[in-house]
């Protein structure tokens, strides 16, 4: 009997900070995910996008995977609800989803996806589940920071992706904030695995290092929930919402209710997260 994998693009904001290293990585090193293409995307700064693409090419050139499809996306937010941004990334989207079911796992801005529901809306009436890392806490929950920053990179995309009828899974920050380690976890179960193994604790000990006013030796790497659940979607718990709106600081409103809930994720099976990576981590090393 054949199995089906699992049809995956990734959006990631790949050189913002030192977690969508570890998702893409634990994509990458998964068998039973097809990772169709991978789409380096901008974090608000001009010339994001091209650094990102820069720390994707880094990875796959650490994995020794150069046969992997790269197509940059947008290289700036949207600049309004009902314009594209046309990008090669885009046009990843809009070909995949013509082929079959697809995954697409959002780890910044959801500046390509808006982008490829303007251009096409029959998009959002394909087999596509988008899972996003991102916006700010629901029922009160006290937020650990403000404002939540792949929403804040992209808020007209955000409100694009949540009135369109696209099957969402949004994981926001109360469930990606928690997914911690500390720099002695990773100095004992990722350092010694290979040049990869390396560079991601190095990158984490560096980002560290360079924030200024405090010391810190963890990092939450709240990017990988987004494959963890392409891998186990039931490896989380989840509540039905109405989909909200966004402000224009980052806030959320009651939306216009038109689609279909969104799938919320409350908390997310860490354990199997964190310790699926370390294994396939540790068993790419030993094969190298």
């Amino acid at each position: 009997m054949t199995t089906t994998r699992r049809r995956v693009v990734i959006s990631t904001d790949a050189a913002n900070e030192a977690d969508d290293q570890f998702a893409i990585v634990h994509a990458l090193l998964s068998p039973v995910l097809d990772i169709v293409g991978i789409a380096p995307a901008h974090f608000g700064a001009p010339g994001s996008m091209q650094k990102s693409r820069a720390e994707v090419d880094r990875l796959l050139a650490l994995l020794n995977d150069p046969d992997v499809v790269v197509r940059d996306g947008g290289d700036r937010a949207l600049d309004d609800e009902t314009t594209a941004r046309p990008s090669a990334a885009s046009d990843l989207l809009l070909s995949a989803s013509l082929e079959g079911p697809l995954t697409v796992c959002v780890l910044g801005p959801l500046t390509d996806v808006a982008s490829a529901l303007l251009i096409d809306p029959e998009f959002a009436r394909r087999d596509v589940t988008v899972i996003w890392i991102g916006g700010p806490p629901y029922d009160g929950i006290e937020a650990v920071y403000g404002p939540e920053y792949n929403l804040n990179n992209d808020i007209a995309s955000a409100n694009v992706v949540f009135d369109s009828e696209i099957d969402l899974w949004q994981i926001p920050m109360p469930a990606y904030t928690h997914v911690g380690v500390g720099q002695a976890e990773l100095d004992r179960r990722v350092r010694p695995c290979g040049e990869i193994g390396a560079y991601l604790a190095q990158t984490v000990q560096d980002y560290n290092e360079s924030k200024p006013g405090y010391a810190a030796d963890f990092r939450s790497l709240g990017d990988s929930p987004a494959i963890a659940v392409a891998l186990n979607p039931f490896g989380a718990v989840w509540r039905r919402r109405p989909r909200p709106r966004f402000t224009a600081d980052a806030l959320m409103t009651d939306g216009p209710g038109t689609g279909p809930d969104v799938r919320v994720c409350e908390q997310v099976d860490t354990r199997y997260l964190l310790e699926d990576f370390f294994a396939k981590l540790s068993a790419h090393a030993g094969s190298a």
